[in-house]
């Protein structure tokens, strides 16, 4: 059996993380069966979410899960596709991973009224009189990741151009498709998928939520995908943070 590490629902998401979601929409997708167990990032071998417990296989990182489960049973999510689209989903899932997450993940975690009803809940089992030093530290050390990749060093205008620039191409590499490439998701759709949500969740009032749902290929794209993967989650509806716990 396949255990997967993961954050949880939260957020107005069926998981906090995006990586998490790509991993699980990946295991739906391949047919998998699995279970999924609550977990905090410093229980992975790498110090964060997603990990897998594959029979006693410890898998960390969302790019290394798949091509695990890939070889080890013998599946391929781009079958189907050519090896010059191949190629184009390897770099679309850059372009959204490498770059597009951060420019959201600032918007939780940097924005205070957006990380007091957000991130800063992740922190509330933790002893009263450790808290506030906790979560200021978990704070400061996502502040210096978002830094190192080079989002952090710019302005809030510049930050929502630069998303606004992958919102434009994925809308326009996507077109009147169903998926990126065709009727049938491939490997890419999970991760489009995960990172739109994480940006479109009406939890928080951004900028970048406000241009991404100006495109509504994308906005319909979304729908669909948490209609055939999350049929049961009631997608696009506010919540707490108390709520969702």
């Amino acid at each position: 059996m396949i255990t997967l590490y993961a954050g949880g629902e939260n957020f107005g998401l069926p998981e906090v993380s995006p990586y998490v979601t790509k991993t699980e929409v990946q295991l739906k997708m391949a047919g998998l069966d699995y279970q999924k167990v609550p977990a905090a990032p410093d229980t992975s071998p790498k110090g964060q979410l997603p990990w897998i417990d594959d029979d006693g296989e410890a898998v960390a990182d969302s790019t290394f899960i798949r091509a695990h489960l890939e070889r080890k049973y013998d599946f391929d999510l781009d079958a189907h596709l050519t090896p010059v689209q191949r190629a184009q989903a390897w770099a679309i899932e850059r372009m959204l991973e490498n770059q597009f997450a951060w420019t959201w993940v600032r918007d939780r975690w940097l924005v205070p009224e957006n990380f007091a009803k957000g991130p800063a809940h992740f922190f509330d089992t933790v002893p009263e009189a450790f808290r506030e030093k906790v979560r200021a530290e978990v704070q400061a050390r996502v502040a210096g990741n978002i830094l190192s990749v080079g989002v952090g060093r710019h302005s809030d205008e510049e930050v929502l151009w630069l998303g606004t620039r992958t919102l434009d191409a994925l809308d326009r590499l996507l077109g009147d498709k169903t998926w990126l490439f065709g009727d049938e998701p491939s490997g890419v759709d999970a991760t489009a998928l995960a990172m739109l949500i994480g940006v479109m969740t009406p939890y928080f009032d951004t900028a970048l939520r406000r241009a991404a749902m100006t495109y509504p290929t994308l906005v319909a794209y979304a729908a669909r995908g948490m209609a055939r993967f999350y049929p049961d989650f009631a997608w696009g509806e506010p919540r707490s943070a108390a709520a969702a716990a």
